[in-house]
């Protein structure tokens, strides 16, 4: 844990306590912390074990329960389906990597709104990106298929190339029941 990384320790009452201020916190001021980008850890009290992925994964499910999911029962169940899958490292890394370049669109894009309207209207920006997404929904939509048919070809291309690499490595690999064929030992083998 770096110097900066705030830590979170959780008891067994299942309190959340801040150990930078002195005080109890709750799941939403986590969510906070992690929407002002503030390093933490959040680890079990008592044994030291690290618990951070568990209360992020408490944050995503309130979220998903209330208001508007942002995965559907189809997503939830395809990802369920790479549990314990050959590609299911895969995955994480695909997925990380997808949502970094999501991410870091939609600041190219809020940064060229703050070079438009200025950083100093926060309102009119918002509301300039509101109207904007509104007029351009569509179109983003349609982008966003197309990147997303994109990386599934991408995706469909590299099972197929480790699939080929595989058989490639296999298909020489078992000798033929009569190897060697003088009956001789291979050179450096047993004498």
């Amino acid at each position: 844990m770096s110097e900066q990384s705030r830590l979170i320790k959780k008891y067994p009452n299942r309190r959340l306590y801040d150990t930078k201020t002195s005080a109890y916190i709750t799941l939403s001021d986590v969510k906070d912390l992690v929407l002002a980008f503030e390093n933490f850890k959040v680890v079990d009290a008592k044994s030291g074990e690290d618990l951070s992925r568990s209360i992020l994964l408490q944050i995503i499910l309130e979220e998903e329960s209330g208001g508007m999911p942002l995965f559907t029962t189809e997503l939830l169940g395809q990802v369920i389906r790479f549990y314990g899958h050959s590609m299911q490292g895969m995955l994480g890394k695909y997925l990380e990597n997808n949502i970094k370049a999501f991410v870091d669109f939609q600041g190219k894009m809020q940064e060229q709104s703050r070079g438009l309207y200025g950083s100093e209207n926060s309102q009119m920006q918002s509301d300039m990106w509101t109207q904007f997404l509104n007029f351009q929904g569509p179109a983003m939509n349609q982008m966003m298929a197309a990147y997303m048919d994109q990386s599934k070809k991408m995706a469909q291309q590299m099972q197929e190339q480790l699939q080929s690499q595989t058989r490639n490595i296999f298909t020489g690999f078992p000798f033929p029941p009569n190897f060697p064929p003088d009956g001789k030992k291979p050179e450096g083998g047993d004498k």
